[in-house]
């Protein structure tokens, strides 16, 4: 192993048997992590450049929103139509109000004849669920060239519908069935929803691949919701009937993502799909899609009787989330102590090699303020046998830790020129930090 040079004091510190030590990857957030968060950050501040020929059919403002960027994919238009049936659209903009990113849906083509259109979707904006996109506003404007219905919701920057996810073509020489596991994750979530929107009166009607977001590991929430409110608001309205459509659509949905297939629940299709069901999944999972999907006899099937079917599930998706949310906060421990140790080095910035302090230029290489470069030196400084620079990440965590700590332990600052010897304890130094960086604030605030 080589030695640490030219100063032979720090090695007894730095030269260790290095079994024992914390892998570095234990000190930062995983990289899987990093890069989703990264990337949602990109996602956040995508604009259109200037020489994007759809930048003319956008305006630069719409209600109180701008930078509206198009989040269709190609070809989703069409799709869309026959969903709503209106062609609609999809934009990420940034509210005037406080900043923040939504998602507007815009309905193409509809004519609201009616304000209590409107009312019919008021209930949405006061549902708030973690399967569900929230609804926050809906707005009427000129902006697009006519009188457009707009909805506004939540922005989840990253995510994908499960039908492009799932059912988007797969490669039948290498397909992969979805596991039982994501299935009942999947539908313990959907059911979680419907249970709140049918206990308060309302009807989901979103029910379907291109509607169901994928905003995490497994996380799903329904999308569109409140449309099929205000689109539809003159049509009969039957709420024990559509409630019962809401879990047909359910068991269709089940059944696609099951054989991931679109096809797999047309009429000639249907009977083989369940068949292929049963030989590949839990009866469990095989039984619920029976119930959703037959026919009833006398009483409709309802939201609590499903709730009634996959209780056990539930405590098994349960058991994933608190497991999930123990290996967040580890993730949030990280970056816990990645910020504490950045406030330390910053007052270490603040205060090493000042130009100039109080009209003393020699302020940062005087009393305390001299402690705390060679402490600087000692922790970032070292260098080995050959020269090359020393570059321990171990070794600066681990004393920025006990910096922080102020512990009694007691370590040798060696000046440049090897000259000056110097003994003190982390705790000394924090408090020459201390005080050092509480000099310049004090200063700021005499100036001001």
């Amino acid at each position: 192993m080589q030695q640490y040079s030219p100063y032979p004091q720090y090695s007894q510190s730095l030269i260790r048997n290095k079994q024992g030590r914390r892998n570095m990857g234990s000190f930062f957030m995983s990289e899987s992590l990093k890069q989703d968060i990264v990337h949602q950050k990109q996602l956040l501040y995508m604009t259109l450049d200037p020489n994007d020929p759809r930048i003319k059919n956008i305006p630069p403002m719409l209600n109180k929103y701008h930078s509206l960027y198009p989040l269709d994919q190609d070809g989703a238009k069409e799709n869309q139509g026959k969903m709503f049936g209106y062609v609609t659209s999809v934009y990420k903009a940034i509210c005037t109000q406080d900043g923040l990113p939504y998602a507007i849906r815009r309905i193409e083509g509809f004519r609201l004849s009616s304000e209590y259109a409107l009312q019919a979707a008021e209930s949405w904006r006061n549902l708030q669920h973690p399967n569900i996109v929230s609804l926050k506003e809906i707005f009427v404007s000129k902006e697009f060239g006519d009188n457009t219905l707009f909805f506004t919701y939540d922005y989840f920057p990253g995510s994908e519908t499960i039908e492009s996810k799932f059912l988007s073509q797969p490669n039948q020489t290498s397909f992969q069935p979805i596991s039982e596991s994501v299935l009942w994750s999947f539908i313990t979530q959907l059911v979680s929803a419907l249970k709140t929107i049918h206990s308060l009166g309302l009807v989901c009607r979103v029910i379907h691949p291109s509607k169901i977001l994928l905003t995490g590991k497994n996380r799903i929430r329904l999308n569109g919701v409140g449309i099929f409110d205000v689109v539809n608001y003159d049509s009969p309205r039957n709420l024990a009937q559509f409630q019962h459509e809401d879990l047909l659509l359910l068991g269709r949905l089940i059944l696609t993502l099951a054989c991931r297939s679109a096809a797999s629940i047309t009429a000639q299709n249907l009977s083989n799909s369940i068949e292929y069901v049963s030989n590949t999944y839990s009866k469990d999972l095989y039984n619920l899609i029976v119930y959703l999907l037959t026919k009833p006899v006398i009483n409709l099937p309802n939201i609590d009787e499903v709730v009634t079917m996959i209780s056990g599930r539930l405590l098994q998706e349960n058991n994933y989330l608190h497991t999930y949310t123990d290996d967040l906060e580890t993730e949030l421990g990280k970056e816990y102590e990645n910020g504490r140790l950045f406030r330390l080095v910053t007052k270490l910035g603040f205060i090493n090699e000042r130009p100039l302090y109080d009209m003393d230029p020699r302020w940062s290489e005087t009393g305390d303020r001299y402690l705390i470069k060679l402490f600087r030196d000692y922790i970032f400084h070292q260098v080995y046998d050959d020269g090359t620079p020393v570059l321990d990440f171990y070794h600066v965590v681990e004393t920025l830790n006990k910096l922080d700590c102020g512990v009694d332990e007691k370590i040798l600052l060696m000046s440049r020129d090897e000259q000056s010897l110097l003994v003190v304890s982390y705790k000394d130094l924090k408090k020459c930090i201390e005080l050092a960086f509480s000099e310049l604030v004090s200063q700021k605030s005499h100036l001001n």
